[in-house]
């Protein structure tokens, strides 16, 4: 892999004191004496929207301008234009009727105490740490407050700093405002669990095949920081049962659909006969995986497992069978009993153990194969199956453990989506797996979760956000999990501090993650999706953050004894770490040794379906460019190009 330089973009220091609404102490956007004044705080009368003063980013931003876009002469006064000659339009900027102002904008506004000029500042700041080049000024916010609607990714980056002033978290729709833009779809950190299941499974349902939309959503480096922050400091959801019976139905907020609800619900009832036995069955051949405070949820038997097959023989013996169900429409998010008479999915713990079985499956397809050979199959089951037990009928007990197998699965679908190079869509399905983990009350899990960002960090250059993400994790679990995970903890650190060139601190932290998988013990009870991480894993960590520091002797003793402990199951890791040693190899000056490794991998590497694979490729092919000229290098890359490669 490239080292790429981490990026400038704000994020707070986890270990700083945290303010509940504001991050980091210190941190908020700056405050400059600008209180309102009596004239800006006036909406004007009878103002209509003007046609061509549309309300534009200036030079340098990265909005795609719509096709009727034009550039008005701010020197003339604006022409009245005959109703009959206004052309649509375009979709993407849309103006209230004439006349209509937003009150609630302009409320707001004098409750946080800004000037206009004070709000168009922090817009564009806020929009620099989005990466987006925005000009807005003092007149923008005239034409907001009169009506307008601004473009883009804007209405949630103002909702963002009134969430920020204000210390509560507010919407578009609460501003007055068009709905959330893509770039902050699906990185919001619900307040409950059940519109977190909205949030999530509206990403199911659009993530339907290569040509998604989704697929095409950027990663952004500051979505990273408001979760995180808020799975922090956040506690665990005081109620998640649900009973189909007695579904509350408080009002569903703006742009809801008529019927919808959410909020806690009563009790789940007694699960069916034939479920109950299932149950029973499951109670005895499931082993547990660990809970936030000792809590328990059902996994499937047999003992840890000590590879991926091991997932696949498994779903075919030991999934219980699940009770037969009616199909169960999910629009409106929620069933209403009086409009739908059709009983809600009741839960069970035979349910909750396929779900679990499904991801030792899914997860094993992963690790031989590459994410893109099972990653549709993956969310299609989500949608199908997953989806309609978290809108059924269930207990406390169920609902948690059900949340925390959902939190999993989805967890894994980023990840595969990670490994297809669809970033934009891993980062979503990331932080909507970290509040379901929050539901479940799964902390060891929401930890992993944000383990599994940080190393989408690293992959990415973002060496400062991977070290963050992985600390936060490291200060949410405590010390409550077992040991192998508090090694995987710091691993995940430690691959941050190797990417930014900090030895010292890099060390330290592969140290502490070596301490303490030796006081690991085979006895111990381990989620499943930490039983991957032994003493191959951890010198598999070790290989990369010296390569990363360039240290390259030491990289490759322990690449090779991650080659050496490694089962073949985990095939795409061994590429990776394969590509580790021959760069490590090249930087000892071992030319031939170096291209034939990297030769062995890239054969490898044609038959998954993984672009992080072929990215290791091309990492090495980038390193060769000194040796172009030997025939060693130039058959290589002769052999790159005709896979395709490069």
């Amino acid at each position: 892999m490239p080292q790429r330089p981490a990026t400038d973009s704000p994020a707070y220091g986890p270990l700083d004191p945290l303010d509940q609404h504001r991050g980091p102490v210190g941190r908020a956007l700056p405050d400059a004496p600008d209180a309102p004044t009596a004239d800006e705080l006036r909406l004007p009368e009878q103002a209509t929207p003007d046609r061509h003063a549309l309300d534009r980013p200036g030079p340098g931003s990265r909005h795609t301008p719509g096709p009727d876009r034009h550039t008005p002469d701010r020197s003339a006064p604006a022409r009245p234009v005959p109703e009959r000659h206004v052309p649509e339009r375009p979709p993407t900027e849309r103006h209230q009727t004439a006349g209509t102002q937003n009150l609630q904008l302009a409320a707001l506004i004098e409750e946080a105490g800004f000037s206009h000029a004070g709000l168009a500042r922090r817009v564009d700041q806020l929009g620099l740490e989005h990466g987006l080049d925005l000009r807005y000024d003092k007149t923008s916010v005239t034409r907001w407050l009169r009506g307008q609607q601004p473009r883009g990714a804007t209405p949630a980056l103002i909702a963002e700093v009134f969430t920020r002033r204000l210390g509560r978290r507010l919407t578009a729709q609460d501003l007055g405002l068009d709905a959330c833009a893509p770039v902050y779809a699906g990185l919001e950190f619900a307040e409950t669990p059940q519109e977190a299941v909205d949030i999530v499974a509206s990403m199911w349902r659009k993530d339907n095949g290569p040509q998604s939309e989704l697929r095409r959503i950027a990663f952004t480096p500051a979505g990273l920081v408001v979760p995180s922050r808020d799975w922090l400091i956040g506690r665990t959801d005081e109620r998640v049962a649900r009973d189909g019976s007695t579904l509350a139905r408080p009002d569903p907020g703006p742009g809801a659909p008529a019927g919808a609800a959410t909020g806690p619900v009563g009790p789940a009832g007694p699960a069916p006969r034939g479920q109950a036995a299932q149950g029973a069955q499951a109670g005895r051949t499931a082993t547990t995986s660990t809970g936030p405070a000792g809590g328990q949820a059902a996994a499937p038997a047999g003992g840890p497992t000590t590879g991926p097959a091991a997932g696949a023989a498994a779903f075919g013996a030991r999934v219980p069978t699940q009770s037969r169900r009616p199909p169960i429409a999910v629009e409106p998010p929620f069933q209403d009993p009086a409009r739908d008479p059709r009983p809600a999915l009741r839960v069970g713990r035979g349910d909750i153990a396929a779900i679990r079985a499904v991801g030792d499956l899914f997860r094993a397809l992963d690790h031989a194969y590459g994410g893109g050979h099972a990653r549709q199959a993956l969310v299609r089951y989500l949608e199908s199956e997953a989806e309609p037990m978290l809108r059924g009928r269930y207990g406390e007990q169920i609902g948690r453990a059900l949340f925390g197998a959902v939190a999993d699965l989805t967890r894994l679908a980023g990840w595969t989506s990670f490994d297809i190079a669809a970033h934009g869509l891993a980062q979503r399905y990331f932080v909507q797996a970290l509040r379901l983990s929050q539901a479940a009350g799964d902390r060891a899990l929401g930890g992993y979760v944000l383990v599994t960002m940080s190393q989408q960090a690293v992959h990415l250059g973002h060496g400062r956000e991977a070290v963050q993400l992985a600390r936060v994790a490291q200060q949410g679990v405590g010390t409550a999990v077992p040991p192998t995970v508090q090694a995987l903890l710091h691993a995940a650190e430690a691959r941050g501090h190797g990417l930014l060139g900090d030895v010292r601190s890099c060390t330290t932290a592969l140290v502490r993650a070596e301490r303490a998988l030796a006081a690991a013990r085979t006895g111990d009870e381990l989620p499943a999706w930490a039983r991957f991480f032994d003493e191959a894993q951890l010198s598999d960590e070790f290989a990369h953050c010296y390569r990363d520091l360039q240290q390259w002797r030491t990289a490759a003793q322990h690449a090779e004894k991650s080659l050496r402990l490694r089962s073949p199951a985990y095939a795409r890791s061994r590429i990776f770490c394969r590509l580790v040693l021959a760069t490590a190899r090249l930087g000892m000056g071992d030319l031939d040794e170096a291209c034939g490794m990297a030769t062995d991998a890239l054969r490898a590497a044609g038959e998954m379906r993984s672009a992080r694979s072929l990215e290791y490729v091309r990492d090495f092919h980038r390193r060769l460019t000194p040796y172009r000229g030997s025939p060693v290098a130039r058959a290589f890359e002769e052999t790159a190009r005709q896979a395709g490669v490069i």
